[in-house]
Order: structure tokens, then sequence, then C-alpha cells
């Protein structure tokens, strides 16, 4: 009897025993399990694949979430917080048969983590602490794969203190023109006194560094169209001249022949094309191999024509050669007018440039009236398009401030310096009008 009892009393020992481990198990799990992230940043909209990161080669291309297999390529994801303290960073990905082992990096720390096919939640990274409000990003760069592709990431998962003020990113509305980049612009006011505007004069200059692929520096905008220069790709460079047609189409095809804007003249390099997709028109351009740093002048002629249409007219100054070069004359119909609307505006067009910044100067604009007389343009006012006002991308900035070359515009790159939108700026007074002989500018 006595022994069975010392039985009994070891059995129910050695289960409180292993309720006690149990429990302690239990708690264990429970620690280990990730924090809540709830705020999910696509990685289509917000993600490119970069070269040779860290270097002044370092090269960008577009993220279509399943063509990952180079181990040289590391897929940056941008994102903005609006406060200090710790961030709990995690990923949503799948792959379609074994295992990938990914090392996520972000604020200078690695962590390797394994994609497994069977896993189908978000992978935990881990907590790291961010000193300020502003951009940040995490970089993954694939080690090994158990099938052709590394893993398809669907969103990096967000949470803790640093995000209780807000994440910004680039939703699914977003998600082409957030990987362009806002595009940012300066409306100049006209000095008092001035009559209709028969001539706008502007230069510009685009400090070493900021001649980005997709680049367009427009530095004569009007009205009824647009007069800069791009950079195309590695090995091209225009100098852009274009008016809409009164038609609202982004076909050009589609134009009824009477609203169609009509060449008048172009220069003997000038090559000219319709042109669609953002309204539609006639196109004109100079291949041209414009250089950083270098300050450029445009030179725009607006002025009715009769029969309720006004011809437009533009040049191209090459310091260089010190020669004005024309591009062309386009007759736009249904409108008599002389030049409104003076504006400059800084935008990317290539979605795979979108992480890499640019900036522009222009300066000493004037505007030469119906009374013969020249007047200088000191102010402008500085704006952005739906991607900066809905905040999809917050690395715009532009207006005026001191050790500036005139006004600038700056957008890409997710830098934190943001300008308020629709604000004034004052640029200071150069005084010297351009010196200008109109009856010699050549149409060759």
């Amino acid at each position: 009897m006595k022994s069975s009892k010392i039985t009994i009393i070891f059995y129910l020992a050695l289960m409180f025993s292993y309720l006690l481990v149990s429990c302690s198990e239990e708690e264990g799990m429970k620690m280990e399990e990730p924090p809540q992230m709830s705020v999910h940043v696509p990685a289509k909209g917000n993600s490119w694949f970069l070269d040779n990161v860290g270097t002044s080669q370092m090269k960008s291309s577009d993220f279509d979430g399943f063509s990952w297999t180079s181990k040289s390529s590391v897929l940056r994801t941008y994102f903005r917080l609006e406060k200090a303290g710790e961030v709990h960073i995690g990923i949503k990905a799948t792959v379609a048969t074994g295992t990938s082992t990914i090392k996520a990096t972000f604020q200078n720390e690695s962590k390797d983590i394994e994609i497994k096919d069977t896993n189908h939640g978000i992978v935990y990274i881990g907590a790291f602490t961010v000193p300020t409000a502003g951009y940040y990003y995490i970089d993954l760069q694939g080690i090994d794969r158990g099938n052709t592709q590394f893993a398809s990431i669907e969103y990096i998962a967000l949470g803790g203190e640093a995000t209780s003020s807000g994440v910004h990113f680039s939703n699914e509305e977003y998600f082409y023109w957030g990987r362009r980049g806002p595009s940012v612009h300066l409306a100049y006011q006209k000095a008092e006194g001035t009559a209709d505007v028969q001539w706008f004069y502007n230069e510009v200059t685009v400090p070493e560094g900021n001649d980005v692929v997709g680049s367009y520096f427009m530095a004569n905008g009007f009205g009824e169209g647009y007069f800069g220069m791009q950079v195309n790709s590695s090995s091209e460079r225009r100098i852009l001249f274009s008016v809409w047609s009164p038609y609202q189409t982004d076909d050009p095809g589609s134009i009824p022949e009477d609203q169609r804007v009509k060449l008048i003249a172009k220069g003997n390099q000038t090559t000219i094309n319709d042109f669609g997709g953002e309204g539609s028109g006639g196109q004109s351009y100079l291949v041209f191999n414009w250089e950083a740093g270098n300050t450029y002048r445009f030179l725009l002629k607006g002025e009715p024509a009769g029969d309720n249409k006004t011809d437009y007219t533009a040049y191209f100054f090459d310091p260089k050669q010190s020669k004005w070069h024309f591009i062309a004359q386009w007759r736009r119909p249904m409108i008599s007018t002389y030049l409104t609307g003076l504006h400059s505006f800084l935008e990317n067009f290539d979605t795979a440039t979108g992480p890499m910044g640019r900036m522009v100067n222009y300066n000493n604009q004037w505007v030469y009236d119906t009374n013969s007389t020249w007047h200088e343009m000191t102010r402008a006012r500085f704006t952005a398009d739906a991607t900066a006002r809905d905040k999809a991308r917050l690395d715009y900035a532009g207006g005026y401030k001191s050790g500036e070359n005139g006004f600038y515009l700056r957008n890409c790159g997710f830098f934190n310096e943001t300008s308020t939108v629709d604000t004034y700026h004052t640029r200071p007074a150069l005084g010297i009008a351009p010196d200008i002989d109109f009856d010699a500018l050549s149409s060759n």
C-alpha cells in the first residue's frame, strides 16, 4: 500500500513538472511571435533593383515582382516614416518550390531569412530604431534559391512606434506615377506694367551629376505647350519643343484636320513628330549633347497669326558655338493670343530612374512685350503634381534659397527636404536685359 502511494505521488510530481515545462515553452513561443505589423508597403510600386550599390555607377531598374534571379541585384523598397522610434519590419513573399535564403539589410544591420513554399504568412525580420522621421529603405539580396527565382515579393510589413504618426508610400493608384516621382513647377509672375508678352527668355543650368536619364528640364512653358531639354538615354539628349492641339485626346491620329497643329518651318537638324499620351499635338526636337554644369538659353515667341490662329516659335542658344539654333515654328488653330501661363517644370518620365535624384536651376527670366520693352520676372509660385499633393511621394522641393543660382527645382531620390506647395518665392534681380537682335535670328 505504501509503495502504491509513493508511485502515485511520483507520477503526480512528474505530470506537474511536465505542465510547468509545457507552460514555460508556450510562454517562450509567445515571446518569439512577431509583433503586429499592420502597415503594408507594396513592393510593386515602391521597389527597384539596384546594381553597384554605394558607388557612383549605381544603376536602377524596374521591379516587376517575378524576375529576381541575379545574386548581384539588390531589391530596395522605400517608405517614409513620420516619427522616430522603434520600427518592426517583416516581409510577405512566396517561392514556388523549396526554400530561398535572402539577406535583409536595414540601417546597416543584416539578417538572413528563409522563404519556404510552405510559408504563406509574414516572415519577421526584426525590430530596429530610427533616429528621425524621414525616408528609409530595406534592401533584399538573394543568397540561395531552391527554384529559378529567389522569391515573389508582395509587400514589406511595418509596425511599431515609428509608424504611429503615419507611413507614406505609393499605393496601387500611384504605382506608375509614384515610380516616376513627383513633378514640380514654377509659375512666373509678370512685372507690373507688362503688356502682352511676345517673347519669353529663360536660362537653365543642370548641376553636375543631376543629368539623370528620364529627366525633362522644361524651361519655357506656356499655356499651349512647352520647351526645354531632356536626357532620353545614356547616349542621347534632346532640345524638345511641343504644342498641344485644342482637340482633347491622347491619340494624335484622332485629331480632326481643322484642329491639328501645323508646322510652319523647322531647323535643318530638327525632327518633327506627332505626340500623344498626355494630350496630343505637334512635337519638334533637336538631338543635342548638352552638358551638365553649362548654362543654356531658351527663347520663345508667341503671337496671333490671324484667322483665330497663333504662331509659336522656339530658339535655343548653344554657348560653345555662341549661336541661336532655330527649332521650329508651329501654328495652333482655335486660339488667338500672345504668350500666357509662363512656367518651368521638372519631371521624370522613366519609371526605372524614380529612385535617382535630380535638380535644376532657372535664372534670369525676362519677357519682351508688345510695347517693345523688356521686363524681368523675379517672382514665382512653387507647385507640385497630384503625386506630391496626395503624399504618394514627398521627395520634392523648389523655390528660391540663398546660394542657389536663381530659382531651383528638385525631385526624386527619396530625400527628406520637402518644400511647401503653393508658396511664392523671389530671386534677386539681375537687372541686365537679354541682348538679342530679333531680326538676326536664323531660321536655318
